[in-house]
């Protein structure tokens, strides 16, 4: 089910607050989209105050607004984890607090970053809540494995649709050089199970269905910030 976005100020209170939980000497994961932006800009702003922090990005879209914004940047090669990872979400099922991400088509290194971290803070607004997860998955795939999978997928009983660039004809190409299926399932009942499915199978180099990482989900609202944990205390 399609839902309307929240607004800025929601997306703002959420990420300004997840940077709080930042302290100094941490790596952190540094996600991408609108509102994990709203985190960077605030670290930025913590870093120029005197906090020793360095981010691992997870994607070109972080990785300059890091650099705009005074973070200091490292590679998950060099570092082997983070301390706190901070990533917005397309859609969370607010029992389990499982996600659906990929809108901006960088799960891939999202969920490598998100998985490494010791704390994994999802930051998101009201309008991505739901009480069972019904978003699109992405999934991306290698080019010559497009077809093979969107047929994997029908015999999930899902719906794969190439995702095309907005901006330039064709499809949209991911950091990795890869596409992006964009899979329907409706409701889905059992986020695991499907996970598994779409990880076992071949061509496919990763998907947007997060299982079990989230710790916590911070809600933005106008007013204020709604904290969901999930993680063990």
């Amino acid at each position: 089910m399609k839902q309307r976005g929240g607004s800025e100020e929601a997306k703002r209170n959420a990420g300004e607050r997840a940077a709080e939980f930042v302290d100094d000497g941490d790596v952190v994961g540094l996600g991408t989209g609108s509102t994990a932006a709203h985190a960077i800009r605030a670290l930025g702003r913590r870093v120029d105050a005197g906090l020793d922090v360095e981010g691992v990005p997870t994607s070109f879209q972080s990785r300059e607004l890091a650099r705009e914004a005074g973070v200091p940047l490292t590679t998950l090669d060099d570092v082997g984890s983070v301390d706190v990872a901070i990533d917005g979400a397309d859609q969370f099922a607010r029992e389990s607090g499982a996600l659906v991400k990929g809108g901006g088509a960088a799960h891939a290194r999202e969920k490598i970053v998100d998985a490494s971290a010791t704390r994994f803070v999802v930051v998101a607004d009201p309008s991505k809540a739901a009480d069972e997860l019904d978003h699109a998955v992405p999934v991306e795939v290698l080019p010559s494995a497009r077809r093979p999978v969107a047929a994997a997928v029908e015999a999930l009983d899902g719906e794969a649709t190439l995702r095309s660039a907005e901006r330039k004809d064709g499809p949209v190409v991911t950091d990795n050089g890869n596409l992006v299926l964009d899979c329907a399932f409706g409701s889905i009942a059992d986020p695991g199970a499907l996970a598994t499915d779409l990880s076992t199978t071949a061509g496919v180099v990763e998907h947007g269905l997060f299982v079990g990482l989230a710790d916590e989900v911070l809600v933005g609202t106008d007013e204020g910030v709604e904290r969901r944990r999930y993680g063990a205390e």
